[in-house]
């Protein structure tokens, strides 16, 4: 496979002795949500994508999060045009509405640094 195919990494889990595939999709910075709005870290992927797992990189700060594919449905903000559109507000006076989390903080459960060993381990 390729990253054309929307693979970018292959991980092997050794406690259930196969391949996961990760998608890595990064942000260089912040940006105003909407345009006008607080600043936000976001990236879209294809709703088909074939990875098990979406990485998500801020490069501006070298921190990432590692998602199953089934959070990154759960959590995306928007879903459009075959797309997932995931993003966290950086700015703490940020006021998002809905239910899903918008905040960088909610989202600390899944720091690569947490989540990548039991998600390896569980073999996603």
């Amino acid at each position: 496979m390729t990253t054309g195919a929307g693979v970018d990494l292959v991980a092997f889990s050794p406690s259930s002795q196969r391949a996961i595939t990760v998608q890595v999709k990064s942000s260089d910075a912040p940006k105003p949500g909407g345009g006008k709005g607080k600043l936000a870290l976001d990236w879209w992927i294809a709703d088909d994508c074939p990875s098990e797992l979406a990485a998500l990189v801020d490069v501006a700060t070298d921190t990432a999060w590692l998602l199953t594919k089934g959070e990154l449905a759960t959590f995306a903000q928007q879903h459009s045009g075959g797309r997932y559109h995931l993003y966290m507000y950086v700015d703490r006076t940020a006021m998002p509405r809905g239910l899903r989390p918008a905040m960088q903080a909610g989202f600390d459960a899944h720091r690569l640094e947490l989540n990548a060993g039991p998600l390896l381990a569980a073999g996603q």
